[in-house]
């Protein structure tokens, strides 16, 4: 367990060697919750992280990519009607 100051108007720091190690920066955004009677912060990477697994197991394997798929469909847009009516 790695210890922080006590509060000071609002304020903790974060010791450097926990801020080593999730990577932080001066600007990173923290989110803050309270579990279970505990104060939880949570880097914005780690959510995203979080939220990027739990998707790719409700995505079957080998399934096309979502995002390679709406890239064609733009081009397709992009290139006006006339182009549409050759991949349909």
């Amino acid at each position: 367990m790695k210890n922080a100051t006590s509060l000071l108007n609002g304020r903790a720091v974060i010791p450097a060697s926990l801020r080593s190690e999730l990577a932080l920066q001066d600007g990173d955004q923290l989110i803050w919750q309270v579990r279970n009677g505990e104060l939880v912060a949570t880097t914005l990477r780690a959510k995203l992280r979080k939220a990027q697994a739990l998707f790719q197991t409700l995505v079957p394997s080998g399934s096309p990519s979502a995002a390679d798929e709406l890239m064609a469909e733009r081009r397709m847009e992009s290139q006006g009607p006339r182009h549409q009516a050759d991949f349909t």
